[in-house]
């Protein structure tokens, strides 16, 4: 049998191709759009993707697998389970083979056997696959491909229906199905790896481990959500819903268009490279509507991007937080230009396919906006206690973009609270004519954050201090009732 786990860094994502040498045929399961890569990999490994399959309609990424249906002609396997709203639309209307799964149906690859198990929870829908290698000579699994219902070290969060979706009342109920898709999971041999669709980084949990597969038995003994069933559900369900990080915005998006299908992507966006004299400003200030066109700034240096930036700009360095910065700051109809090393240019361009963002129409480099003469703007700095102390100013507002989480173990008397993630829905909570004080943690997510509040008209200063610190140092007396958490 042939396994390989391919990694997303950014999204902490593992897709996973798994085939059968003596036959040559391979199934994909929980591709990304941009499917190029996995069709390279197929043809080093010497096999052919005849199938592919989704765990569920994911919410933190555009799925590939009508992509890769439309490129390929491989047949596509998704859930049946979970009711009419949570079926994938696309396949009532595209011309592919494809089969909606009950619990229990087997999908045959050669002399491998995926077996689809109804696991619930985190979606409606939600369904793993144990996998058998019958031209191994095994009759039971080696291994689950669990998608996001278990991963190494927590549980796929069942909140993000109503924290994402909007669908009010959902949280509780979605917790109480994942609580018995858990007892069933418990039952699993401890042999049986575990072949998660998440990794450390993504907000599709809480807790995820950074090792990139577990089993059963090792999940039973020191997974902290696993061991919360063992206190009735009840209690489960308090402690898989606390303490959850806020969604950033486009997971609904991403939830809306995997149902209805991801728009067929191609070729990756060519964007053209502008001369120094072909750079301008895109949306300076907008107060109320996404503008047009955007400049996405994918610095790592922070502090080059303080000292000089395009007016109107957003500021994305290209790391991990890339994707969800930008999928919460920037519109899909917004045509997008990136000031970005050359050699990171496709990395940046596959970064933005994948969550739907396909408008990449021009780029430059660092070194091409210094040669360009265009006058940059500024954004000044400031250190924690300088803002404590502003912010006891009537026309000042501390604003704290960190998790609500976090605000609650600690934060400045008087901060206002909305998650950097999710600052784009609620700027009517703002107040125009003051002056915002950004912070957060370290000043990473305040430095994105406050180059967006700038990018929408807002005065703004951004705090580059260690929070930690501060708080220990300083250790203001603050009740969490201070500090005004939504």
């Amino acid at each position: 049998m042939l396994f390989r786990q391919i990694f997303d860094p950014r999204l902490a994502q593992y897709a996973y191709l798994i085939g059968c040498q003596r036959t040559g045929e391979a199934i994909l399961i929980d591709p990304q759009r941009d499917v190029d890569r996995y069709l390279s990999l197929a043809r080093e490994e010497g096999v052919r993707i005849t199938a592919v399959a989704e765990t569920h309609i994911h919410a933190d990424f555009l799925s590939g697998a009508r992509e890769l249906a439309h490129q390929t002609g491989a047949k596509v396997y998704v859930s049946g389970l979970g009711g009419p709203d949570w079926q994938s639309q696309w396949l009532d209307t595209d011309d592919i083979q494809s089969h909606r799964l009950q619990d229990g149906d087997s999908i045959h690859i050669g002399n491998i056997e995926l077996k689809a198990v109804y696991s619930p929870g985190h979606t409606p829908e939600h369904v793993s696959y144990l996998v058998t290698d019958h031209g191994g000579g095994a009759d039971e699994p080696m291994g689950l491909a669990s998608g996001d219902f278990v991963f190494v070290g927590d549980l796929g969060r069942p909140d993000l229906l109503e924290s994402a979706a909007g669908e009010a009342g959902a949280m509780e109920p979605a917790a109480r199905r994942l609580f018995e898709s858990a007892k069933s999971f418990l039952d699993l041999p401890d042999h049986l790896q575990i072949w998660p669709g998440h990794g450390a980084g993504s907000a599709c949990g809480k807790a995820l481990g950074a090792v990139p597969m577990s089993t059963v038995g090792y999940e039973r003994r020191y997974n902290a959500s696993l061991d919360a069933v063992r206190e009735g559900q009840d209690s489960f369900v308090q402690q898989i819903l606390d303490g959850q990080p806020e969604p950033p915005l486009y997971f609904a998006r991403m939830k809306r268009l995997n149902r209805q299908g991801p728009p067929l992507l191609g070729d990756l966006p060519t964007p053209k490279r502008l001369a120094p004299e072909e750079i301008q400003p895109h949306g300076p200030n907008r107060s109320s509507s996404p503008p047009d066109s955007i400049w996405v700034d994918t610095r790592r240096n922070r502090k080059a991007y303080f000292e000089g930036h395009l007016e109107g700009s957003v500021y994305a360095p290209l790391d991990r937080s890339f994707p969800s910065v930008v999928g919460s700051y920037v519109e899909p109809e917004t045509s997008i230009f990136l000031l970005v090393e050359k050699q990171e240019l496709e990395e940046a361009v596959r970064e933005l396919v994948r969550i739907g963002l396909d408008r990449v129409v021009g780029w430059a480099t660092p070194e091409d906006l210094d040669a360009s003469g265009q006058e940059l703007v500024r954004l000044d700095t400031l250190d924690l206690e300088t803002a404590r102390s502003s912010a006891r100013d009537e026309g000042v507002l501390a604003l704290d973009v960190r998790r609500r989480a976090e605000v609650e173990a600690g934060a400045m008397p008087g901060a206002h609270n909305i998650a950097h993630t999710r600052l784009a829905d609620r700027l009517d909570e703002l107040p125009r004519g003051k002056e915002l004080l950004v912070y957060c943690m370290t000043g990473i997510r305040a430095s994105v954050a406050s180059a967006y509040l700038e990018h929408r008209g807002f005065k703004v200063r951004v705090v580059q201090d260690d929070f930690p610190t501060w708080w220990s140092e300083h250790r203001p007396s603050v009740a969490v009732s201070d500090v005004e958490v939504a």
